[in-house]
């Protein structure tokens, strides 16, 4: 098979073990909303489309492999020593992106996060690694949110290039009252908690997630 930028591949998702059963290894990479700071109940978005996901018949085992401060240029680096640790024996490989914050943080440049989002996804491809990606939410500044507004528009044209799903968070959220007062009371004024949280869930879960995962 070939995928929209041209890398032959054997997608993962095609292959079950022996009896039928999806033997299925989900990695959750990227940055601090990934590891879910900020929410007192410990679940984070991951946590909660989580809990909301079922795939019959299959085998789940999800990680969350989220850093705080981690850029582009991070996970680029991190998630194929880590991930193959988590992918390894399994018939089924998934991996969720979700980066941003870190970047504008960093002033890395729209150009050098283009680039090394492609590098995930071209390298996840020839691999067989099915990817979803997730953009990142609003913060409370508004000179971050003009920043963060052409990250979310590099990052959806580097995934709708390559016909990989993108979840949009930002532009439901901006100017969102539930979102705006979770992050208003939270303690960074950067992370939300259990309810910003749980709007980033619902956005996963209703934009192509259960299609993704099958």
């Amino acid at each position: 098979m070939t995928d929209a930028a041209g890398n032959e591949f054997t997608p993962s998702a095609t292959f079950g073990t022996e009896d039928g059963r999806r033997e299925i290894a989900l990695v959750f990479i990227g940055d601090s909303f990934v590891a879910g700071v900020g929410d007192e109940k410990a679940l984070g978005w991951t946590g909660r489309v989580m809990a909301r996901t079922e795939v019959p018949g299959a085998l789940v085992a999800h990680y969350n492999l989220g850093v705080r401060g981690e850029t582009a240029g991070g996970v680029a680096e991190r998630w194929q020593t880590e991930g193959a640790r988590r992918f390894h024996g399994v018939s089924e490989r998934r991996l969720v992106v979700q980066l941003g914050h870190a970047d504008v943080q960093a002033g890395t440049s729209i150009a050098r996060l283009r680039l090394n989002l492609a590098n995930i996804l071209d390298e996840a491809s020839s691999q067989g690694v099915a990817v979803f990606v997730v953009g990142p939410p609003p913060a409370a500044d508004a000179d971050t949110n003009d920043a963060l507004s052409q990250v979310v528009e590099a990052q959806r044209d580097v995934c709708d290039r390559r016909g990989v799903t993108f979840v949009d968070t930002f532009a439901p959220l901006v100017g969102h009252d539930q979102w705006e007062s979770d992050i208003a009371a939270s303690l960074d004024g950067a992370h939300p908690g259990q309810a910003g949280y749980g709007l980033i869930a619902w956005l996963v879960l209703h934009h192509g997630w259960g299609e993704w995962m099958g």
